[in-house]
């Protein structure tokens, strides 16, 4: 099945003559395009949310179609063909007022999300919405990366670092954390995160400025930590202004992927993140994050939610999953053998396991980053 993303895209499909069979045509609005395709060959086609006319709609079934009808009065597109971006998501925002924030897409939707049940959905239509938009975020997320890693591609693997929506902009822990994202970056990696705050913000920032230098990360680290936190009334507007000072290169060096929840609303995506996968379910969203980072996770502190990620990632490579064991580096000795201890158990549930040889941890910036790049995963052997 080939998808249809945009109008141009139909047209040209269309000018072939051989018609729309085997073609899915995804949340487009097709008032422009209804007379040729009231002429064309639709069998064996999927029409996905798109906005069309009664008319059309019974005479693209009639000819054989299938259609899924747009779903009125919802905030949001449960169709939609792309992943966001912080010009979509914070459409309305004006860092000169960081109460504009109210007016953007991503607030409007998690009112909705809130006033329907949040977690707890309450009714069948929405629901199923949000089903649907979560599904078509994951196919938007697979076109993504499938276009952009691989060989003869931009990015030669997929790096993702966990870690504590609440670390600090002036912490040490940040600014380690987004000094790996940048030297990463720059060897050709995409890196990823829970796309929030905190630890999850640091490493958009250094991929941000992967095409920069050194001196000028520090720069904007330092002013991003005049806001400390999310909570900072101007947490959003020093991000949106670094943005603006430091704007992004024409090349996709800076590219990098976030994938927040509406689940964890109160936490903003940040805005440094280039591709925007953000999702209602929580556990697709998590499950999605841990799997795609083939290249290795690197663990910054965190709580409760970066031990669950680490429990599942743990628990895909245990078992081999998905066929391959993916390096899982802790960054912080201390935390993640005292404050935390988390390693020590891991380290014992990897004793005669694949990933006991893509398992590590460190304190050293330098060392985990030449970690990642000496140890890609190791493929799980074929049984006899």
């Amino acid at each position: 099945m080939q998808e249809i993303e945009t109008i141009e895209e139909l047209y040209q499909v269309l000018a072939q003559g051989r018609g729309l069979n085997g073609y899915a045509v995804q949340g487009l609005d097709l008032s422009q395009a209804e007379r040729i395709l009231m002429e064309s060959e639709v069998r064996g086609s999927y029409f996905l949310g798109c906005r069309i006319s009664s008319r059309l709609e019974q005479s693209l079934e009639a000819r054989g179609a299938s259609v899924f009808p747009f779903i009125e009065g919802l905030i949001f597109n449960p169709f939609r063909p792309f992943l966001y971006s912080a010009a979509e998501l914070y459409d309305r925002f004006n860092l000169e007022d960081p109460q504009s924030y109210d007016d953007c897409l991503d607030a409007k939707i998690l009112a909705h999300f809130r006033e329907v049940g949040g977690a707890c959905t309450r009714g069948l239509i929405n629901s199923l919405a949000q089903r649907l938009h979560d599904h078509s975020i994951g196919n938007a997320m697979d076109e993504f990366l499938e276009n952009i890693v691989g060989p003869g591609k931009p990015r030669r693997g997929i790096v993702a670092i966990m870690g504590g929506h609440e670390m600090r902009r002036g912490a040490a822990d940040y600014f380690s954390v987004a000094l790996m994202s940048w030297r990463l970056t720059q060897l050709g990696y995409l890196m990823v995160s829970g796309g929030g705050p905190g630890a999850m913000e640091a490493t958009h920032v250094g991929a941000w400025f992967a095409d920069r230098s050194l001196d000028e990360l520090e720069s904007a680290v330092s002013y991003l930590s005049q806001a400390p936190d999310y909570k900072h009334e101007l947490w959003l507007s020093l991000a949106f202004k670094v943005m603006q000072d430091y704007p992004a290169p024409e090349s996709n060096l800076y590219y990098s992927l976030g994938v927040p929840t509406w689940l964890y609303g109160h936490e903003p995506p940040t805005p440094f993140a280039s591709h925007i996968a953000k999702y209602f379910a929580n556990s697709l969203r998590e499950d999605g994050l841990v799997t795609i980072a083939t290249s290795g996770i690197i663990y910054a502190p965190g709580s409760a939610g970066t031990i669950q990620e680490i429990f599942q990632d743990l628990t895909q490579n245990h078992y081999l999953t998905t066929g391959m064991a993916s390096p899982m580096v802790f960054f912080g000795r201390e935390y993640w053998t005292k404050t935390k201890p988390v390693y020590p158990f891991v380290k014992q549930l990897s004793a005669n396991k694949l990933y006991d040889k893509v398992l590590t941890i460190s304190d050293d910036v330098d060392e985990i980053v030449q970690y990642i790049q000496e140890h890609p995963p190791i493929v799980a052997p074929v049984a006899q």
